[in-house]
C-alpha cells in the first residue's frame, strides 16, 4: 500500500556547484519528522546527468565525495520512512553534450534542430539509440547496490524523433517519415520498448519494488502506459499553470482504474518545479493535500534540496502543517473507496487527444454542482452508475455503442451533447427526435423552457450547434439563429449578429431515459464559462436524477464535495472542502486566507438509519434525522476541510 505523506525531493545540480557539503543524516531525519513525512523520493541521477553515489556505469557529480544517495536511504530506513529512488530518463544534459548520436531531434529541419540545441533548458535523448541501454544499466546498478523500495523514472512519453537512427529504422519497417500516422506509430514502438526494458531492469532484482514512469499526464484509455506502472502519481501544481480544477479531473479517472493506487503530486513552491526560495501559504498546502485525500489519493509534495545537501527547515515546517492533519485523518482514509453517481465518458479516451476541452468543461460543471462522479473510458463497466454523460465528441466504437444501448435498456440514464450520440447521420438512441446535421450558424442563441437566474430571454451560445426535428419528446430548450454569420463583408455591431426571433427550433430534448443537448456545451463551458451553459446542464441533470443524488450539501459552487466508503468499518465519509482562490501576478492562482463556512446543511443517502454521525477526527457527534432514506444533519463549520463519518 502506498504511503500517504510523500515528498518528491528534486535535486538537479549543475556540475560546477558544491554538493553535499552540509548534508547531515540527523538534520535530514529531523526535517522528515518535522514534516510528518512517511515517504520521500531521493535522487540517483538528475537531469544534468550526474549520479549522487559512487558508480561504475555513470559519473558521480564532480563536487560530491561521498555516497549521498546511500546516506539518505540509510537515514530513511532508521526512522521507518520509505525512499523510492529517482532516475532521470528523458533528460541527461551531460550525455547530450558528449554523445550527439544519442540526441533527440524534434524536427527534420536543420535550423529548427540548431535552435532547439541552443535553447536554455534540458535536452532530451532518444530512447531508440544506445542511450536506452545506458539508462537500463544505471537502473540495474541502483537495484543491485541499494535494493530500493521503488524506482521513479522522469520525463518520458512517446516522441516523434528525426534522428538518423529513427529515420533509418522507420524505413526498414516500411514506415514513411513524411506520414504523420507512421511517425506516431513508430514513436509508440520506441516508447513500448523503453517501458519493457526499463521495467525488466527493475524486475530482474525485485518483484515488489514500485515503478512509476512520469510523463506529467496520465493518458485516459492508454493502458500501454497505465499497465507499465505499479501506481500513478498525478502531477498537478495548481500555481504552476495547472489550476485547482486539474487534479479533480485526473483523480476522477484514476480512481476508476481497477487495483490502481495513486498520489496527488503538488509542490511547496509558489510557482512551479525548480524554484529555490519559493513558498506557498500553509493554507494552500492544507487545501491541496485535503483535495487529494478527498478524491481517493495519497499525497506527494514537491521540494528541491539545496546543492549543499541541507534540508530547509522552513519548508518542512510548512509541509508539516499539512501532513500533520493528513496523519490525523488516516484512519478514515485507509481502503476508502469514492462513491460516484455519474460516469463521464472521457472525450480524451475517445479521440486520443490530450487536453480535450469537453472533459475540462464537464469536470468543471460537475464540481460546481457538487456532484459525485468519475471519468471512465470505453473499456470500463458503467452499468452501476445512475447517469452516463457523453460530452460533445463522436463515439465511434461499435462495442461502446452496444454497451450504451444495453445500459439504457436496463434503466440507465444518458445525457449526451454535440455529436456524441450520432453515428452514420442518426442518433444511436431513441431521443424522440431526428438528427438533421450541424448548424451552419455560429454562434446561436439558447431560448430556455425553464427558469434561469436572468429570466426567460435569449442567451448567446458561442459553440457548434446541431439541428433537430422533434417527433415524440419533451423539448427543454430551443435554438434561434442569428440573422447571419459574421464575415468581413457582412457583420453587425462589435461581435455577432442578433438573434432572429421569427424562427425557433428544438435544441434540447428528453425522451424517457435519454436527454440530448444540441450544442458542444462542455467544450464551450471550458472556453467561456458562461452561466447559461451551466444552468442548462444543471436543469437537465436535475430532471434526470430527481431525488436520487447520493449527497446534497448547501455549499458554494467553488466548494468540493466527495463521499467515500470504508466497507470494513461499515461507515461512509463525507468530505467538504472550501477555499477562496485569488489570481496573483499574471496567472498564478493562490490560496491564502481561509473563509470558513458555517451551518452547512447536508443530506447523505443511506440504506438504513445510521447509528451515529460524527465529525472526524475530532469525534464530535452530530444530531441527525433519517428521512426517506437520507441522513440529514448540519455541519457547524468547514474550515478548508471537514470530514463527517456516517456509521451504519
Amino acid at each position: 500500500m502506498l504511503r500517504k505523506r510523500q515528498v518528491h525531493l528534486d535535486f538537479h545540480t549543475n556540475g560546477t556547484l558544491p554538493v553535499g557539503k552540509k548534508f547531515s543524516i540527523e538534520q535530514f531525519q529531523e526535517a522528515l519528522k518535522i514534516g510528518h513525512v512517511d515517504s520521500i523520493t531521493v535522487f540517483s541521477k538528475c537531469h544534468h546527468g550526474w549520479s549522487y553515489h559512487p558508480t561504475e556505469v555513470n559519473e558521480i557529480h564532480p563536487e560530491l565525495d561521498f555516497d549521498l544517495l546511500g546516506a539518505q536511504l540509510e537515514a530513511c530506513k532508521e526512522i521507518g520512512v520509505n525512499a523510492p529512488v529517482y532516475i532521470s530518463a528523458g533528460f541527461d544534459e551531460k550525455e547530450y553534450v558528449k554523445r550527439p548520436e544519442w540526441r533527440y531531434q524534434p524536427s527534420p529541419h536543420k535550423q529548427e534542430q540548431i535552435n532547439y540545441e541552443n535553447e536554455m533548458h534540458f535536452h532530451l535523448l532518444c530512447f531508440n539509440t544506445d542511450y536506452l541501454d545506458f539508462l537500463c544499466r544505471q537502473i540495474e546498478e541502483v537495484m543491485v547496490k541499494y535494493n530500493p523500495c521503488g524506482i521513479f523514472l522522469d520525463i518520458i512519453s512517446p516522441r516523434v524523433c528525426y534522428c538518423e537512427k529513427c529515420v533509418s529504422d522507420m524505413k526498414s519497417l516500411g514506415l514513411d517519415i513524411e506520414n504523420e500516422k507512421d511517425r506516431n506509430e513508430f514513436a509508440q514502438i520506441v516508447f513500448n520498448k523503453y517501458l519493457e526494458e526499463t521495467n525488466n531492469a527493475v524486475r530482474k532484482y525485485s518483484d515488489t519494488a514500485t515503478i512509476f514512469h512520469n510523463s506529467g499526464h496520465v493518458p485516459k484509455g492508454d493502458y500501454r502506459y497505465i499497465d507499465s506502472n505499479t501506481h500513478l502519481e498525478l502531477e498537478s501544481l495548481p500555481t504552476g499553470g495547472w489550476g485547482y480544477d486539474h487534479f479533480p479531473l485526473s483523480a476522477a479517472y484514476s480512481r476508476s482504474l481497477k487495483n490502481t493506487e495513486f498520489l496527488g503530486m503538488t509542490g511547496k513552491f509558489h510557482h512551479s518545479w525548480g524554484e529555490f526560495g519559493g513558498f506557498k501559504h500553509p493554507n494552500a498546502l492544507i487545501y491541496e493535500t485535503s483535495l487529494s485525500i478527498a478524491n481517493g489519493a495519497g499525497c506527494s509534495i514537491g521540494d528541491q534540496m539545496h546543492p549543499l545537501g541541507e534540508m530547509n527547515m522552513a519548508t518542512y515546517g510548512l509541509i508539516g502543517k499539512a501532513y500533520s492533519l493528513v496523519e490525523e485523518k488516516e484512519p478514515w482514509l485507509t481502503d476508502a473507496v469514492n462513491v460516484a453517481d455519474i460516469a463521464v465518458l472521457s472525450a480524451e479516451s475517445v479521440t486520443g487527444k490530450a487536453n480535450e476541452k469537453a472533459d475540462f468543461g464537464a469536470n468543471r460543471m460537475l464540481l460546481e454542482n457538487n456532484c459525485l462522479y468519475n471519468f471512465i473510458d470505453s473499456t470500463m463497466d458503467f452499468s452501476n452508475y445512475k447517469v452516463l454523460i457523453l460530452p460533445d465528441v463522436i463515439v465511434l466504437s461499435d462495442e461502446m455503442t452496444k454497451k450504451i444501448k444495453a445500459y439504457v435498456e436496463k434503466g440507465g440514464k444518458v445525457i449526451a451533447s454535440g455529436q456524441s450520440l450520432v453515428k452514420d447521420g442518426k442518433f444511436i438512441l431513441n431521443t424522440g427526435a431526428k438528427y438533421k446535421g450541424e448548424n451552419e450558424f455560429n454562434p446561436t442563441y439558447l431560448i430556455p423552457a425553464y427558469d434561469t437566474v436572468n429570466g426567460t430571454t435569449e442567451y448567446v451560445m458561442r459553440c457548434n450547434s446541431f439541428m433537430l426535428e422533434a417527433e415524440d419528446c419533451e423539448v427543454l430548450a430551443y435554438v434561434q439563429n442569428p440573422y447571419f454569420n459574421r464575415t468581413s463583408e457582412h457583420f453587425c455591431s462589435h461581435a455577432h449578429a442578433p438573434n432572429n426571433p421569427e424562427e425557433s427550433y428544438p435544441a434540447v430534448v428528453l425522451k424517457e431515459n435519454v436527454a440530448y443537448i444540441g450544442w458542444d456545451i462542455f467544450t464551450a463551458y471550458a472556453k467561456h464559462g458562461h452561466i447559461c451553459f451551466k444552468e442548462l446542464f444543471n436543469f437537465v441533470l436535475n430532471k434526470m436524477m430527481g431525488c436520487h443524488k447520493s449527497v446534497y450539501a448547501d455549499i458554494p459552487d467553488r466548494a468540493v464535495v466527495t463521499l467515500t466508503r470504508q466497507e470494513k468499518e461499515k461507515r461512509s465519509i463525507l468530505h467538504l472542502l472550501f477555499a477562496h482562490t485569488t489570481v496573483r501576478g499574471e496567472n498564478t492562482e493562490v490560496i491564502e486566507d481561509t473563509v470558513p463556512l458555517y451551518d452547512v446543511k447536508c443530506s447523505v443517502k443511506c440504506d438504513k438509519k445510521p447509528t451515529k454521525v460524527t465529525l472526524v477526527p475530532s469525534g464530535t457527534e452530530l444530531e441527525f434525522r433519517y428521512i426517506d432514506g437520507n441522513a440529514e444533519f448540519t455541519v457547524p463549520k468547514v474550515d478548508i476541510h471537514q470530514m463527517v463519518s456516517i456509521k451504519d
